[in-house]
């Protein structure tokens, strides 16, 4: 079975009322409701040893799967690792501008290609067809 990851506000949040889970980013965009999915985020947090069973049953629960490792700091602490789809508030959407009318006439052509239009095209000098003619019929 894949990982699915809670739709909340912060770890705690992911940990205790995440009533939405989602595999993918696009998943989590449509369960949002008009939210903005930030980013799949990992919050490191250490429970007190107490709370620390509560937590873990609500995590086995839980409707996510594999969204929290257990590891264990330098002085034997448990630390879990909680993976959860990050929400923000919604932003306004901003108001396009209104599109510029098109100029009557395009001036692009005189911008870059100016000199190009513009010149008489250099005269060649003539070249010689016997001046290119290295090994030709020699006469000896």
């Amino acid at each position: 079975m894949s990982h699915t990851y809670p739709i909340a506000t912060s770890a705690k949040a992911a940990l205790t009322e995440a009533a939405k889970v989602a595999r993918t980013r696009y998943e989590a965009e449509a369960l949002a409701e008009g939210q903005t999915i930030a980013a799949l985020e990992t919050e490191w947090l250490t429970p007190a040893t107490d709370k620390l069973s509560k937590i873990l049953e609500q995590v086995a629960a839980s409707l996510a799967h594999g969204f929290v490792q257990n590891y264990e700091d330098a002085q034997g602490n448990t630390v879990l690792a909680v993976t959860y789809w990050k929400v923000t508030k919604a932003k306004k959407a901003k108001p396009k501008p209104p599109p510029k009318p098109a100029p009557d006439s395009d001036h692009t052509d005189d911008l870059y290609f100016r000199s190009g239009r513009n010149k008489k095209p250099k005269k060649r000098k003539y070249v010689d067809p016997n001046q290119l003619d290295m090994f030709g019929n020699e006469k000896t």
